[in-house]
């Protein structure tokens, strides 16, 4: 009875103030849609970066009679194979024999195989994936350079360098999450105030006469939850509409990475919904504080 009563008189209030009501559901609307943008973008560009990390290893190579004046042995290139397994920031381990090097130098750069070559001048290698691409320096530096390894490269700049940006766009995704929320949440309560402020009569009446803080707030709290829900559910309809328009038209002409994604539209979906209710009803609950002092 409480509910339907609370739920009579939020219809009669957005009905009664129809313009401020119109003004906080299309500020939930484009404080929804530039967030649902941010998450596509910032996650897809995350994922990316993610890839790049995984893209990261760790290669040892092993003495050649050109480069050490001996060759390696069989035991000195398995016992490095084992001290790799040992490490426990180490996910696999792979051989490449120089055969195998040799082969792929040629599919990859058929240009600089014109000429026959008089001996195969590439040397064995291992190839080893970290499980985290953080890892790769912590893994050259761990494995050392043992008997027969002429020498561990890791592409120390590269490295740096990605992981370095993906450090700063995860830090900056995570800070403009935060500061478009309470842009988002500042700009709702200022448009419902306008709607509070025009019965603030109405709501020092109520509490001369004993009506409490919440039978007091609920009406307004859930007009922002309705406000919310409409603006939330109408940037979730434009951004499908983009999905579906503009997007399909853009991966025409590109092809990411299939390990590359942004979060799922039906997660973003309802990360949305569920963010413009708590909006709404934040910005009713900080906005009636002031007006409740009576």
């Amino acid at each position: 009875m409480r509910l339907r009563l609370l739920l009579s008189e939020s219809i009669r209030s957005l009905s009664a103030n129809l313009s401020t009501s119109i003004a906080a559901t299309m500020t939930v609307l484009i404080g929804m849609f530039l967030f649902g943008l941010f998450i596509a973008l910032g996650t897809w560009v995350v994922s990316y970066t993610d890839h790049l990390k995984r893209e990261l290893v760790v290669h040892v190579y092993f003495c050649t009679p050109l480069t050490c004046g001996k060759d390696r042995t069989d035991q000195q290139i398995e016992a490095a194979r084992q001290k790799l397994l040992a490490l426990p920031q180490v996910k696999t381990v792979r051989i490449i024999s120089k055969e195998d090097a040799l082969r792929q130098e040629r599919k990859q750069h058929p240009e600089f195989f014109q000429q026959p070559l008089a001996g195969n001048p590439l040397p064995d290698a291992i190839e080893v994936t970290p499980k985290r691409g953080e890892d790769v320096e912590l893994i050259a530096n761990a494995f050392g350079k043992p008997p027969g390894v002429q020498k561990v490269n890791y592409g120390k700049k590269t490295a740096h360098s990605i992981l370095r940006a993906a450090k700063l766009i995860e830090s900056f995704f995570l800070i403009a999450v935060l500061v478009l929320l309470a842009a988002s949440t500042m700009l709702i309560a200022n448009t419902i105030r306008l709607s509070i402020f025009s019965r603030r009569r109405e709501i020092e009446v109520m509490k001369l006469v004993g009506a409490t803080n919440w039978f007091v707030r609920g009406p307004f709290m859930l007009e922002g939850l309705i406000c919310g829900l409409i603006g939330a559910v109408s940037a979730v309809i434009l951004l499908l509409l983009g999905k579906e328009l503009v997007l399909s038209s853009i991966l025409r002409h590109v092809t990411p990475p299939a390990d590359v994604q942004a979060l799922g539209f039906a997660f973003t979906a309802l990360i949305l919904t569920v963010v413009g209710l708590l909006l709404g009803a934040a910005g009713s609950g900080i906005t009636l504080r002031r007006f409740l002092r009576v």
